[in-house]
């Protein structure tokens, strides 16, 4: 995996990681979305854990 594409995949991480504490602290968080976001965080997170 190249730096450029692990910075990509940091950047989105965080990104999503953002997102997911904004729905957290909504008035009524959509459990749904946040399963999902979890999800690809979590995927995000796997790939960026595997070897360069």
């Amino acid at each position: 995996m190249t730096n450029v594409h692990r910075a990509s995949l940091s950047t989105k991480h965080a990104s999503l990681e953002a997102e997911l504490a904004r729905e957290a602290h909504a008035p009524h968080p959509d459990t749904l979305r946040m399963a999902k976001l979890k999800k690809e965080k979590l995927r995000l997170k796997e790939q960026l854990s595997q070897p360069a």
